[in-house]
């Protein structure tokens, strides 16, 4: 199909995929002025090769004359440009970028179109406050927030903000000068009635207040400043009640495809740190070419093992007694296997029992 009517802009093919829509924005009109331009095309079923009008406007002359911005400067617009998106981008307002455009249809912004961008009277740096008598200025950075300030210097945002009046806590600036308030004197480390405890992912102050037995609001009251709805991996926190006795524990041991009716039980005593090991329906540690079973303790850090021979009791049950110069807490796996009397490093025999110990809590 031609198009016969006389065309004020130029004459275009239909491609796959062209709307109205598509075309207007590519050529920088409107869909009304194609729809004007084309009488009698149905928009909504445009045919591949059809030639339609695109109109132009009507007199191309010389370019539109720069705007004046003696309080700002001049930006070019680009795809995906809005003035909401400017005033984020720059650190000014959708009000006042309309106020310096004058005339600016905000929502028909063209690409390529020149536009003023306000800035604060004094371009300059912005300067830091009146004083920091009880601290030291710091320049923002990217992500800053006072929140994230208030924790890397051991402070509260209530004390950023009163250091700086007239700061917008919610408009921070890249190169702002601010005052980060310190405490007049070191003094000692924050008292806690209770326990420190070191934060681990998936921790809430309502589940930690269930575990220990005691309130989320107990929690923030000996935390002045934590924001309960950020906690990190790594940081401590004040508990605030008896620190939990460690206790004791029983733990099954398992038994391996070498001594299948093989029953050992692991008892724990953190108060006195002392580990009794016990093994029965086992083989002799002769059936393996052996002399002795030793009962062993992994310490995970390091994969150290600490161990002590056992001694066959009237019962024919096996019993070792180990008490480590380590705490318990570091130790996360027990064996007990067939060995030579004389091995001390780690259980190189016949494993016939094995357990996991949980982390402490």
């Amino acid at each position: 199909m031609s198009q016969t009517a006389s065309c004020p802009g130029f004459n275009y093919t239909i491609r796959a995929g062209d709307t109205f829509f598509k075309l207007a924005q590519r050529f920088g009109t409107t869909v009304a002025a194609i729809e004007a331009a084309n009488p009698g095309v149905n928009p909504n079923n445009l045919q591949i090769g059809q030639v339609i009008c695109i109109p132009t406007r009507p007199a191309p002359g010389p370019p539109p004359p720069t705007p004046a911005c003696p309080n700002g400067f001049l930006y070019t617009i680009q795809a995906g440009d809005t003035f909401f998106k400017l005033a984020q981008r720059f650190g000014t307002t959708v009000a006042a970028i309309e106020a310096a455009n004058p005339g600016v249809n905000p929502n028909n912004l063209q690409i390529g179109q020149v536009v003023c961008i306000p800035t604060r009277p004094a371009p300059g740096p912005t300067p830091p406050p009146p004083g920091c008598p009880n601290g030291f200025f710091y320049t923002i950075q990217a992500g800053d927030t006072f929140f994230l300030l208030a924790q890397r210097f051991g402070t509260t945002v209530a004390a950023i903000e009163a250091a700086n009046p007239g700061v917008n806590p919610n408009n921070l600036q890249i190169g702002q000068v601010i005052c980060i308030p310190v405490a007049p004197a070191p003094g000692p480390p924050p008292v806690c009635p209770g326990f420190f405890y070191t934060i681990r992912p998936g921790d809430t102050l309502f589940e930690l207040a269930q575990r220990f037995g005691t309130t989320v609001a107990a929690i923030i009251a000996a935390n002045p400043g934590i924001d309960p709805t950020r906690l990190v991996p790594g940081q401590q926190i004040c508990i605030p009640v008896p620190a939990p006795p460690l206790g004791k524990r029983c733990i099954v041991m398992m038994p391996t495809d070498l001594a299948p009716n093989g029953e050992g039980v692991l008892f724990l005593d953190y108060g006195t740190n002392v580990v009794l090991g016990t093994a029965s329906n086992v083989p002799d540690p002769t059936t393996f070419n052996q002399e002795v079973y030793k009962l062993w303790l992994r310490e995970a850090t390091t994969d150290n093992w600490v161990v002590t021979t056992m001694f066959r009791s009237p019962q024919d049950t096996w019993v070792g007694r180990l008490v480590p110069a380590q705490t318990l807490s570091v130790f996360t796996a027990a064996v007990i296997s067939a060995e030579q009397a004389a091995n001390v490093q780690r259980p190189v025999g016949s494993r016939v029992l094995t357990a996991t110990i949980p982390p402490v809590s």
